[in-house]
């Protein structure tokens, strides 16, 4: 099954049930779990609590995430940081010109048994088997290479000749990307940026923030990060999410907003038209429920508002709508045109009552 069956899936079945008692439980656990994380990335990252948040989201969505910011802003350190601080298997691989897809998947190697003496081919996996995958610097590869990443992170699998092998559950992909430097990179394919659930945006850090970092990294003392979530508590955290049900206003709100960012469909408005060539596809809706439900028990919440959906849209859209030449002209971002579809989208209501778990 692909992920974007599985999500509608899951989606479908939370719509209609409620929450049982030891799914509330578990649903506290996950609220819980995520201020142990919090607390433990803070010993060593400073600040960037948005970006941890949704990094969590993500996590706990079972989504992808491309981060994008400029060097020095600890993006790999954070990511290596999260892994530790959930035990899962971590493999870091630094995309490169010359990177090959087998450097990615593996390959098989032709080995001889020393008692008889026979020869076969032997896969040797690659550095994608593992929980927590990072793709440095992901656009400094070629889309050949690139594409490697396009099985593993939609169906969770890699095939190598006439074999398909399942990847370790779970199984995340944290990207990075620099945004200045443009020279010897390939932008990602269309194919591979919807494969990402966000792409969340690295930013300065605030003075304070910033006078804190030269503290710590000039002195010896190393924070050090304990393991608070085994590999598998992580899948039953993440099944939890699926069952957190979801009001009709927020279903509504998340596909008006996603049908409102394409130029051709009807719900598409003027400015809409002038600035994007193309808007946001069926599988961006289905990351806008899934991370809200996500940023709702992270937050403590056992239920989903239309204000979740609204705070989750930028990173779920932001590499989704692709801006035409009148947008590139007149110096507008995709992030503009985003707010200003949430202004004007409207909201049927706040997704149903509910109780907080904390």
């Amino acid at each position: 099954m692909t992920q974007g069956a599985d999500q509608t899936e899951g989606v479908g079945s939370a719509a209609g049930g409620d929450v049982g008692g030891g799914d509330v439980a578990a649903a506290e656990e996950l609220a819980v779990a995520a201020g142990r994380l919090r607390a433990e990335l803070a010993k060593v990252i400073v600040g960037q609590d948005e970006v941890i948040e949704q990094m969590l989201v993500c996590l706990f969505a079972r989504g992808h995430c491309l981060m994008q910011g400029v060097p020095g802003l600890a993006k790999t350190l954070l990511i290596s940081t999260l892994a530790r601080a959930t035990d899962l298997t971590f493999r870091r691989i630094q995309f490169t010109p010359d990177l090959m897809p087998g450097d990615i998947t593996g390959t098989e190697i032709l080995q001889e048994d020393p008692e008889t003496q026979r020869r076969r081919f032997e896969f040797v996996p690659g550095p994608v088997f593992a929980n927590l995958l990072l793709a440095d610097e992901i656009n400094r590869t070629p889309p050949k290479t690139q594409s490697a990443l396009l099985q593993a992170m939609q169906e969770r699998e890699v095939t190598v000749g006439p074999r398909t092998l399942a990847l370790p559950d779970p199984f995340f992909v944290l990207a990075t990307q620099n945004p200045i430097e443009q020279e010897g990179t390939y932008p990602l394919p269309e194919a591979q940026l919807d494969r990402f659930m966000f792409m969340v945006l690295v930013k300065y850090p605030g003075r304070a923030e910033e006078v804190e970092i030269l503290r710590r990294t000039t002195a010896d003392a190393v924070g050090e990060v304990s393991a608070v979530l085994t590999a598998a508590r992580v899948i039953e955290l993440q099944r939890v999410v699926r069952r957190v049900p979801v009001g009709a206003q927020a279903f509504e709100f998340a596909a008006d907003l996603v049908r409102a960012t394409r130029p051709d469909e009807k719900e598409g408005t003027d400015f809409v038209r002038h600035w994007l060539s193309w808007g946001a596809g069926p599988r961006a809706g289905q990351n806008l429920i899934l991370a809200a439900k996500a940023r709702a028990l992270v937050r403590g919440r056992l239920h989903v508002t239309t204000e979740d959906v609204e705070k989750v849209a930028p990173p779920v859209l932001r590499h989704r709508l692709v801006p035409n030449f009148n947008a590139e002209a007149e110096g507008v971002t995709v992030d503009q045109v985003i707010d200003k579809l949430l202004t004007m989208v409207p909201r049927g209501g706040t997704g149903g009552g509910g109780r907080r778990l904390l």
